[in-house]
């Protein structure tokens, strides 16, 4: 993925213009060259924190599988959520 970089104190003197770059790709923001922060559409934003909470509900999910002991019949789970 392409990514533009500019300076802080750059993007301070052309915020409107990064924050249009950002729309159609992320934008690093360094300062004293080091990474600083990276500026990025609220769409491509949206779409990283939902690949992130899917992943974590993978993690959970495998975590859950890997414990041991009985498995819960449906009928019981739904009657214990009050579901029946």
């Amino acid at each position: 993925m392409a990514m533009a970089k500019i300076s802080v104190s750059k993007a301070r003197e052309r915020l409107a213009e990064v924050v249009e770059l950002s729309q159609s790709e992320p934008v690093e923001l360094e300062h004293y060259g080091r990474r600083a922060a990276v500026l990025v559409s609220p769409e491509q934003y949206d779409q990283m924190l939902e690949a992130l909470e899917e992943s974590e509900d993978v993690v959970a999910f495998d975590a859950a599988m890997a414990e041991g002991g009985a498995n819960i019949p449906w009928e019981q789970v739904k009657s214990d959520l009050g579901w029946s």
